[in-house]
């Protein structure tokens, strides 16, 4: 079994803690995240540390309070540092551009795709071939990744598809005759 609920979470410098019942915000150089805390959890801030310990001895309730440690220490590293995912595009005339609060996408459908960026996400594109999602909440920069992704998924015969930067597309071998 994982100890690392047990570990207390350093707040690095910059970074504001702040806590008004069970919400719970963290705010510094790359933005301000909020988290509502499970009920089942107990949180104590001293200084610059946060321990969280299983309000009951159940196993919901231990399993909890590792996950909101871990969601709290991805919170502090994202104000701070940010997280990023960088996706490829494989494909004769697949295109991105970033546009924006929209990144155009030419993945060889009659049209072209326009998403959304969602607020708190940045999308960047070095080249027509790369995209760049950078944010402060971790979940937020992994979905709209799998959303661009899901787009035109890498397919098994050829590759061509959007993938991330190390992913590894097993290729099938064709159909003989």
């Amino acid at each position: 079994m994982s100890r690392v609920g047990k570990e207390p979470v350093e707040l690095p410098k910059g970074v504001e803690f702040k806590q008004d019942g069970n919400v719970v915000t963290m705010k510094g150089g790359k933005g301000e995240l909020s988290l509502e805390l499970n009920s089942e959890v107990e949180l104590k801030h001293e200084e610059n540390v946060l321990t969280l310990s299983p309000r009951s001895g159940s196993r919901f309730s231990t399993a909890i309070a590792g996950t909101m440690r871990a969601i709290l220490a991805n919170m502090a590293t994202g104000v701070t540092e940010g997280f990023e995912r960088k996706l490829e595009l494989k494909g004769v005339g697949y295109r991105a551009q970033a546009q924006g609060k929209k990144l155009n996408l030419t993945l060889g459908f009659s049209h072209p795709i326009d998403y959304a960026v969602p607020e708190g996400i940045s999308v960047e594109t070095p080249s027509q071939t790369e995209i760049i999602v950078r944010g402060a909440d971790k979940q937020m920069v992994g979905q709209v990744s799998a959303e661009i992704r899901g787009f035109r998924p890498p397919e098994p015969y050829k590759g061509k598809g959007v993938r991330y930067a190390n992913e590894r597309v097993m290729l099938k071998e064709a159909k003989k005759k």
